[in-house]
């Protein structure tokens, strides 16, 4: 239970909630299974900015977003799609299920994430699913794949680095049949600049068992003010931790901008729930509205941590390794992403054009896939593909499906068998033409280092090997004679001094 209060601790006035359960007394709940997010930190900076939080007007903001517009070393830009505008509450939602699910993936980061229709309802509280919700998950898709992202950071090393991405820039979905049918699975793929930071380690660890507590304007604030919190939070300043955003700001860079009041009551009874909310649960042991300093116009929001920050701060963020295995990306990979991808393909193959991210395959054309791929693995997809619709194209057959390619199977696992037959061979082929070379270019270098060694010998050493070179070669006649004594010069010189010469091999890793 929380209570407004008509001053601060400190003296200050303004709207002013603790909860009066556990003000900085350290109280611990029972231990729990908590489940974690990983989130990484430029998507914790961008999501703020990205989602907006009113359905209603989320479609109609098309305008470009600027974040940190005053600093030239660090900024973001976030460019809505015209059409679909905003990412909106669904999008908040969808994205954090997703990012959820790939969080479990664990170690190594995986650059994708698929899941089925179940799966997605489960992760975003949707008991039911019907074409419906099947239409608001491809829109809530879609806002965030069309939504553009710039960031510019400066690196610890002084360098300065811009990416430019879509977070989600691929989307594969399966539909049963027709456009109209609800979605079955998808696949999602995750920017490039996203995966590699997270394989530095540049993520925040949240407590995602919390977050299902929350709405999305009460999950906003929470990830903004745990991220806060753990980087001002040193140890010792448990009691003092305090963390202030003005309001105007708080709006635009962590709720979506959200439309802005004039009046603390109203700023109460817009956010007031939730972020009573957070001190119910001991995230925050108070907040505080307050008129900004000076001749500035405005408020601030002051929040100070709660139990449940240090908590989770000792037990998620101080230990940051990734969480035990929750989902099996191999069988993901297996029974959705690959089949979804095959199909994909083929339609590209058969067209010659990129398929959109609006477009879907069919679930018979998934099947299908996982019947070709129970046959050649997933690499092969594009040399068969190409092969069958030669061989189609040869006898005229214009082929619509998946179904149709299979015929040529056969043919291809047998064209495959002597590819690999001759292939054997040009490989045998190469490596003895190679070893022949490295045979020759052996001896250049032997003959080199003879010639070398010859001229730092004494005049009575070199007379002796010259004598020998000349009885060896005296059954040559004419110009062969004198080739053919240099050629023995150099080798009587190398078998007597071969000590000072490298062998094959030292000559091998020395190359």
């Amino acid at each position: 239970m929380s209570r407004p209060v008509a001053t601060g601790n400190d003296g200050r006035r303004g709207l002013y909630f603790e909860d009066m359960r556990a003000v900085d007394r350290g109280e611990e709940t029972p231990a729990e299974k908590q489940e974690k997010l990983f989130m990484e930190s430029t998507l914790l900076r961008v999501a703020g900015a990205l989602f907006c939080h009113d359905q209603r007007a989320a479609a109609k903001r098309t305008d470009e977003i600027r974040l940190r517009r005053g600093e030239t070393e660090r900024h973001i830009t976030i460019r809505p799609d015209p059409r679909l505008g905003q990412p909106g509450p669904l999008a908040h939602k969808i994205f954090i299920a997703l990012l959820k699910k790939h969080s479990d993936y664990g170690r190594p980061i995986r650059n994708e994430i698929s899941f089925t229709r179940r799966e997605i309802g489960r992760l975003i509280g949707r008991k039911e699913w019907g074409g419906r919700d099947s239409e608001q998950l491809a829109r809530a898709l879609h806002e965030i794949h069309y939504t553009f992202v710039r960031t510019h950071f400066k690196k610890e090393n002084g360098r300065h680095v811009e990416h430019s991405f879509n977070i989600f820039p691929e989307i594969f979905i399966e539909r049963r049949e027709f456009a109209s049918d609800p979605i079955e699975a998808c696949t999602i793929t995750l920017a490039d600049p996203i995966v590699r930071s997270l394989e530095e380690d540049h993520f925040t660890c949240l407590n995602f068992t919390l977050m299902q507590e929350l709405g999305t304007i009460g999950q906003a604030l929470y990830m903004r003010a745990f991220f806060h919190f753990a980087n001002l939070f040193d140890g010792r300043n448990r009691t003092k931790l305090e963390f202030q955003k003005r309001y105007d700001d708080m709006c635009l860079e962590w709720l979506g901008g959200l439309a802005t009041v004039k009046h603390a009551s109203k700023i109460k009874e817009r956010l007031g729930p939730h972020l009573e909310q957070l001190v119910a649960i001991r995230f925050l042991s108070w907040f505080r509205i307050t008129k900004a300093k000076g001749d500035e116009a405005g408020f601030v929001i002051a929040f100070r941590p709660g139990t449940g920050f240090f908590r989770d701060y000792d037990r998620f963020y101080r230990n940051r390794s990734q969480s035990e295995l929750q989902w099996d990306f191999a069988n993901d990979q297996r029974a959705i992403s690959e089949p979804l991808r095959v199909a994909y393909l083929f339609v590209e193959k058969r067209t010659g054009r990129k398929v959109a991210s609006q477009a879907y395959v069919s679930s018979k054309e998934v099947e299908t896939a996982k019947r070709l791929l129970s046959e050649i693995g997933f690499e092969e997809m594009p040399a068969f593909f190409d092969y069958a619709l030669a061989e189609a194209n040869r006898t005229k057959f214009d082929v619509q499906t998946l179904g149709g390619v299979r015929q040529y199977l056969a043919g291809y696992l047998a064209s495959r068998s002597a590819r690999a037959a001759v292939k054997k061979v040009e490989a045998r082929v190469a490596e003895s033409k190679q070893a022949e070379d490295e045979r020759t270019a052996y001896e250049v270098y032997r003959r080199g280092e003879a010639r070398r060694i010859f001229k730092t010998l004494s005049r009575a050493e070199r007379n002796a090997i010259e004598k020998a070179a000349t009885t060896q070669s005296a059954s040559f006649g004419g110009s062969l004679r004198k080739t053919m004594f240099e050629r023995k010069r150099d080798q009587l010189t190398a078998q007597r001094h071969s000590s000072k010469i490298k062998t094959l091999a030292q000559w091998r890793t020395a190359r």
